[in-house]
C-alpha cells in the first residue's frame, strides 16, 4: 500500500538552479521579483541564488545585491550555494540564512564543476561548514549525479552513501540527492533511497529530480512512498545544469504541488498562487516553460 507524509516541505529551488543556466534574462531585478512573489507565495525555504565567480556562472552575478533587494519574509529562510571561502564570506556579509555546499558521486563530474576531487572538494567544505555553524548559519548539503553521470554514466551507489555520510557528519542538516542528468527511474530510486536510510536519518534526506526523461514525479512518489518529506522544485521547471549537456529542467513545482494537493498532502502552498508565478516567469524569459499544470491551466484561462 502506499504510503506518504502528510506534510512535505518543497524547497524552491528556480531562482537559483533554475536560472543558471538560463540564457534570457537574469537581471538583478528579474530576480528580486521573482524571489518576492516566491516568498508570498509562503515557501518555507527558497534558492536565491550563488556566489559562483560571475565568469563561470555570469547568471547569479551580484547575487549579495539581490539579497540586499528582497523583502524578506520572517516565515522563509533564504538559502545561497557557496563553493570556497570567498564565497563564504560574500554569504556572510549578505545576511544569509543558509547555506548550501555540494558534492558529486562521479570524481570526473566534481572536476568538471569544481576542478576538485570529490574528496578534495570535501575537504575544502570542512573549513567553510565549521565558520557557518559559529555565525549560526545553516547548511545544507547537495550530491549531484545520483542516478548517473553525464562523464561516467552509472554510478556506484556506496559511492554516494560514503558522499552523504560525510555530508551529513560534517554538519549538514539536510543532504538532497540530485539526479541531475534526470535517468533516475523509481526502481532505482528506491533502491538508493532504502540504502541511505540505513545511514542517514530519514528526516535529513531530500529528493531533487531532474524530469530529463519524465520520471521526475514517478520518482517522488516513490520517495514519499520511502518516508522523504523533503522535495527540491522549481518554479515552472526552470533549470538544467551547465556541467551536463541534455539535463533539461528541474521537476515544476506546480506539477509536484497538483500531485501533492490530489494525494491530500499538506504544503503549505496554493496552486493558483504558482500559477500565476510561473505566467510571470515565462512572460519575462519570452518562452513556454516546462509546467505540463501551468500550461493547462494558463491555456483554461485563456478560453
Amino acid at each position: 500500500m502506499f504510503k506518504s507524509p502528510q506534510d512535505v516541505v518543497l524547497i524552491e529551488v528556480g531562482p537559483r538552479d533554475g536560472l543558471q543556466n538560463e540564457p534570457g534574462d537574469t537581471s538583478v531585478q528579474f530576480r528580486v521579483d521573482l524571489i518576492d512573489q516566491l516568498s508570498n507565495c509562503g515557501f518555507k525555504f527558497i534558492e536565491v541564488g550563488s556566489f559562483v565567480s560571475p565568469k563561470w556562472v555570469p547568471q547569479m552575478a551580484n547575487t549579495n545585491t539581490v539579497l540586499q533587494k528582497i523583502s524578506r519574509s520572517p516565515n522563509t529562510t533564504y538559502v545561497a550555494l557557496v563553493p570556497n571561502m570567498k564565497g563564504m564570506e560574500m554569504a556572510i556579509s549578505s545576511g544569509i540564512s543558509e547555506i548550501a555546499i555540494f558534492s558529486a558521486v562521479s570524481n570526473t563530474f566534481s572536476m568538471r564543476n569544481t576542478n576538485t576531487t570529490i574528496s578534495q572538494g570535501l575537504d575544502q567544505y570542512v573549513p567553510i561548514v565549521e565558520l557557518a555553524k559559529s555565525r549560526g548559519i545553516s547548511v545544507r548539503g547537495y550530491v549531484s549525479c545520483v542516478m548517473g553521470c553525464p562523464y561516467e554514466g552509472e554510478v556506484d551507489s556506496k559511492t554516494t552513501i560514503n558522499v552523504v555520510e560525510k555530508l551529513f557528519s560534517m554538519g549538514c542538516r539536510e543532504v538532497s540527492l540530485g539526479d541531475t542528468i534526470g535517468v533516475g527511474t523509481p526502481s532505482n530510486v528506491r533502491k538508493l533511497l532504502k540504502s541511505i536510510k540505513q545511514h542517514v536519518p530519514v528526516n535529513a534526506i531530500a529528493v531533487h529530480f531532474h524530469d530529463t526523461y519524465g520520471q521526475a514525479l514517478a520518482n517522488i512518489l516513490v520517495a514519499l512512498d520511502e518516508e522523504i518529506a523533503i522535495i527540491d522544485s522549481s518554479i515552472g521547471g526552470l533549470g538544467g545544469c551547465p556541467y551536463a549537456k541534455g539535463a533539461s529542467g528541474n521537476v515544476a513545482t506546480e506539477d509536484v504541488v497538483y500531485m501533492l494537493d490530489g494525494l491530500g498532502v499538506r504544503t503549505g502552498l496554493i496552486l493558483d498562487e504558482l500559477v500565476s508565478v510561473s505566467r510571470f516567469v515565462s512572460n519575462k524569459l519570452n518562452k513556454p516553460l516546462n509546467s505540463k499544470v501551468s500550461t493547462a491551466l494558463i491555456s483554461k484561462q485563456n478560453t
